[in-house]
């Protein structure tokens, strides 16, 4: 494998307890250290395939391990952007700014975007995510529902906020009960964050 090309689990900015009581300590190990490094390991894993096969110039089967790469790539990217997306109790991080802007002049009102973005994550068909994304081509956002980690279903869009509705996300907290979980990270959005990436699409 080239050097260098190594996929790498992100440390979390917060303690594993700073979430509490919205997502505990125990939920919070298994869901970084467990699911989301499992995505990083498989995708190193493929790569070191991908390039043994090249160098002995043996086949391989590349609808598998084009399937399996996006996956484990998408898990990747988004569960990174999933922790940044959350703030320990207490920290400061007002809805403000260009987020506000962006929201107000589509929705009309937080409660309005709140209502439609959580609908959309709860009722996201099995394993999948929910996501405020920013279409530059429309200059709107867009909520969108992603189905297991598949990114490349909407490749102009470019995901600002992210909600894993996985059941690895909640199951120790809130068991089947995801619009419990739903709710209750909505008192853990780092709203900074969201800014900093309306920021970098260049919406503000």
């Amino acid at each position: 494998m080239k050097e260098g090309a190594l996929y790498v689990l992100p440390e979390l900015t917060y303690n594993y307890d700073a979430l509490e009581p919205y997502i505990s300590e125990q939920q919070l190990r298994l869901h970084h250290d467990k699911h989301h490094q499992a995505y990083v390991k498989a995708a190193n894993a493929l790569f070191e395939k991908l390039d043994s096969a090249r160098k002995e110039n043996a086949d391989i089967d590349v609808k598998a391990a084009a399937k399996e790469l996006s996956f484990n790539i998408g898990g990747h990217v988004l569960h990174t952007l999933f922790w940044e997306n959350l703030r320990p109790k207490g920290a400061a991080s007002d809805l403000k700014g260009p987020i506000k802007e962006v929201i107000d002049n589509e929705f009309g009102s937080f409660e309005r975007f709140k209502s439609e973005f959580t609908k959309a994550a709860v009722t996201t068909e099995g394993s999948g995510w929910a996501a405020l994304s920013y279409s530059p081509q429309l200059r709107r956002p867009v909520i969108t529902q992603i189905e297991k980690h598949n990114l490349y279903l909407h490749p102009s869009l470019k995901i600002v906020l992210v909600l894993d509705v996985w059941e690895h996300a909640y199951y120790l907290d809130y068991k089947n009960e995801r619009a419990k979980f739903v709710e209750a990270v909505w008192n853990i959005i780092n709203w900074n964050a969201v800014n900093e990436r309306i920021a970098q699409i260049g919406v503000a």
